[in-house]
């Protein structure tokens, strides 16, 4: 049995305990002629994942309705077909409930949520599909008790900024609580609030990239599952919010994870459809990411032709980057990154002096620290495929002097793969560079 973070979620919501709902339960029972005992400890085993016998599922629906001023239904509660998946097109109320309660369960950091492996074949195509696809949000109003303001949209939106920022400077692992924290207690009673149709897409809308980047966050952290829940909540909310361009941006984290894990295909498929259904939506700095991570998938399936025709459309792209078009979703793709990711295709296809000459343009450009890390990282390990031992080593310590004070997994995954390959070319500086390495390698996160 697994935990039911659903009912968790609305007994906190509703500020029940659990000897109130077993009262609560026994009471409404009673007004139907049954006659039941329970006690705490059977609301226990409710949350624990046990269902409750004969018409109790329906009595807790109808206690925590009265308690939430609003229709309960048993899928709500955890209680609906065991196991059974979410329905294509279900209610965005529902949705919501869902979404709240893996906040929350992240919150607690319930080993079954956050230890989850990531979903493949049709369960990883399934939401992409349906974010392209119809039917759409008519209408995504809500009626609940706290009302909505413009206000409260623009606190999402410097959240989502700051914890970009937090993200950029500390790393992923640091952050997520924190991110995680202001979903559960902040942003999920607005999306439980009133708001009309208008107001309700621009509040779909901060939110999915506020959820995008606590996404971002565990895939930094390595809990890979969790990040692609995340990732797929982000894409329903850009679906509810109407707008393409964020839809497009959360299928580029998407593509980015698909190429972590190996998935080159899906990662091809994932871009085209992304490029495909946002159309004019998509920026300059979308459409080069984006096509920049097919060519390096195209080359990792050893389709050089495809590689550089990718490689020749994310260059054009890039050349029409104008920063102040952006929105702020699309702020990571700075001037350099398309080199380095070009530079990675590049050497995936053996092309060793055009790799180095973009990423030493990636280096010579400015940017935050968390990118410098990996642009350098990728320097490193061109040169050393030069056989430049000593370039190398330079590279390395910079390198690891600027991931210092950032806790994440996917930096420390960069600083484990240097320090192999110094320690394998045999120079002396290199051997320092590694010992430096291992020196950073040694405080836990």
């Amino acid at each position: 049995m697994q935990p039911n973070t659903l009912l968790d979620a609305l007994l906190d919501e509703a500020g029940v305990s659990n000897a109130g709902l077993a009262a609560h339960v026994n009471r409404a029972g009673r007004a139907r002629g049954l006659v039941l005992r329970y006690e705490h400890t059977a609301v226990a085993r409710w949350l624990k994942g046990q269902r409750p016998r004969g018409q109790v599922p329906d009595l807790i629906c109808e206690v925590l309705a009265a308690r939430l001023h609003r229709q309960v239904t048993l899928d709500d509660i955890g209680f609906g077909v065991p196991d059974g998946p979410l329905p294509a097109g279900s209610p965005l109320s529902g949705f919501v409930e869902r979404a709240a309660a893996l906040w929350r369960s992240d919150e607690q950091q319930r080993p079954h949520i956050v230890g989850a492996s990531a979903v493949t074949g049709t369960p990883a195509v399934m939401p992409v599909w349906e974010w392209e696809n119809p039917p759409e949000d008519m209408d995504v109003s809500r009626t609940g008790r706290t009302a909505v303001s413009s206000a409260d949209i623009t606190v999402l939106s410097s959240a989502r900024s700051h914890y970009e920022q937090m993200y950029r400077k500390a790393g992923g692992i640091a952050t997520r609580a924190r991110i995680v924290g202001f979903l559960t207690t902040e942003t999920a009673p607005l999306l439980r609030g009133s708001y009309s149709d208008a107001l309700g897409r621009r509040l779909h809308r901060a939110t999915g990239g506020l959820v995008a980047v606590a996404g971002i966050c565990a895939y930094d952290a390595d809990a890979h599952g969790l990040a692609q829940r995340y990732f797929h909540q982000a894409l329903r909310l850009a679906k509810a919010s109407g707008d393409r361009g964020l839809g497009a941006y959360v299928i580029a984290l998407l593509v980015n994870q698909s190429l972590f894990m190996g998935e080159y295909r899906q990662a091809v498929a994932f871009a085209e459809a992304a490029l495909r259904a946002a159309g004019r939506q998509i920026t300059p700095a979308l459409a080069a990411d984006l096509t920049a991570m097919q060519a390096k998938a195209y080359a990792h399936l050893g389709d050089g032709a495809a590689a550089l025709a990718c490689i020749g459309r994310a260059e054009a792209a890039a050349e029409r980057i104008r920063p102040g078009d952006e929105p702020a979703e699309t702020g990571y793709v700075q001037p350099g990154f398309v080199n380095v990711q070009v530079a990675e295709a590049l050497l995936s296809l053996g092309d060793l002096t055009a790799a180095h000459e973009h990423a030493s343009m990636a280096v010579g450009t400015p940017s935050h620290d968390r990118g410098r890390v990996h642009r350098l990282a990728m320097l490193c390990q061109i040169e050393l495929r030069q056989g430049e031992a000593d370039g190398a080593a330079r590279t390395a310590v910079e390198m690891t002097e600027r991931a210092r004070g950032m806790e994440s997994r996917r930096l420390r995954d960069r600083l484990r793969q240097v320090r192999e390959h110094l320690l394998a070319s045999g120079g002396g500086d290199a051997r320092e560079a590694a010992a430096l390495i291992d020196g950073a390698l040694r405080v836990p996160l």
